[in-house]
């Protein structure tokens, strides 16, 4: 199977990017100035992100579509308002997460964005789970551009104007060069930011007119870091279909409106509400410099194999190692002191809150 290749994969080129595969695409992993400037010049101004590999899922058609869709996600859809956003989950019978994903409702029925790697089965999965009378359209027509960071309203609202006034987790039509583009108030990265959904013939122009404005593309390794710091879950590494919601840590995501009603893996996680799980995903930081990478063991002061790190880094804003991981709910406490197998040798650890950096999202209304 041939990989894939954005329509910014030209820009990328241009702009010195080091390209790898990732998810079937051939994706950015980072330009010319490197990881840790990528991402403090993220934290400080604002990054360009290609995010067209993910799925832009669009739903409509059908008066039920609502109720259908919330017997697959265990998303409160109803109270939703139009261009208004939720993270989500699809799930299967067992609890275990199929991918996360952000839900919109848009003015006709939905905008599901899914992950990369997870896109086409989530297609085919959320369709065998609709009637027929529904359209579903996986449409690789658009790209997706994340702009992120403290000065990313100012850069867009030069480019595309009026969409600094958007509240987090909302989203609204604008037009660009007499087309139309849809934004939203979002991101994956702790900081204030925003997610355009914008035709892949205009794709570059745009990007080039955001980096005429003082933004710069960011790859996939900055990505990595923004997000770990943000304590914000990658799915393949901190979620998947053996891990659930409630073990995950993500139980603010399901809506209490929704804890007594059927969804795809309800029962599961109805138990876990009332009964708590065995394991939980925690924050954890090293003692040393030590960096302690996905799939590192953790044992406990008997040295006895309590869990494992999901996703390790060091956090160029916080200046430290850290990583994210699970462990034996008993072991769960913040400052419970826990040691990481790293070459052989017991590291001391301990286990910390998340998010390890403090989120800058705009302030306004923040949704689950």
């Amino acid at each position: 199977m041939s990989i894939k290749k954005t329509s910014l994969n030209n820009l990328h080129i241009k702009y010195g990017a080091k390209l790898v595969e990732f998810a079937g695409y051939q994706m950015p992993i980072q330009y010319k100035d490197g990881i840790i400037q990528e991402h403090k010049y993220t934290r400080s101004h604002s990054g360009i992100f290609d995010v067209s590999h993910m799925g832009q899922l669009f739903l409509s058609g059908g008066d039920d579509l609502t109720n259908d869709l919330e017997k697959i996600f265990p998303a409160d859809l109803k109270k939703l308002k139009t261009n208004q956003s939720k993270y989500s989950f699809l799930m299967n019978n067992k609890g275990g997460i199929q991918d996360d994903l952000i839900i919109t409702k848009t003015s006709d029925g939905f905008l599901i964005i899914l992950n990369a790697a997870c896109k086409y089965n989530d297609y085919e999965v959320i369709k065998s789970k609709l009637h027929n009378q529904y359209k579903s359209n996986l449409d690789e027509s658009l790209s997706l551009i994340a702009l992120q960071g403290p000065e990313a309203k100012n850069v867009l609202n030069k480019v595309i104007p009026g969409c600094d006034s958007l509240k987090f987790m909302n989203g609204n039509n604008y037009v660009y060069k007499n087309e139309k583009v849809y934004i939203t108030r979002s991101g994956y990265t702790g900081e204030d930011g925003f997610e355009i959904s914008i035709k892949n013939s205009d794709a570059e122009t745009f990007v080039e007119s955001l980096i005429e404005n003082g933004s710069k593309l960011i790859g996939l390794g900055a990505r990595d870091t923004l997000r770990m710091e943000a304590g914000l879950c990658l799915y393949g590494n901190d979620l998947d279909n053996d891990t659930s919601p409630i073990e995950a840590n993500l139980k603010w995501a399901i809506p209490k409106s929704r804890i007594e009603t059927e969804f795809v893996g309800s029962e599961v996680l109805k138990n876990q509400f009332q009964s708590g799980v065995k394991k939980l995903r925690v924050g954890i930081k090293p003692d040393s410099k030590v960096i302690a990478r996905g799939n590192t063991k953790i044992y406990n002061d008997k040295n006895q194999e309590i869990g494992k790190v999901t996703s390790g880094t060091f956090g160029p804003s916080v200046e430290h190692p850290i990583a994210m991981g699970y462990v034996d709910n008993s072991y769960s406490t913040v400052n419970t002191k826990i040691f990481l197998e790293v070459r052989g040798k017991k590291i001391p650890a301990n286990i910390c809150n998340l998010p390890f950096y403090k989120k800058n999202y705009v302030k306004g209304e923040i949704n689950v």
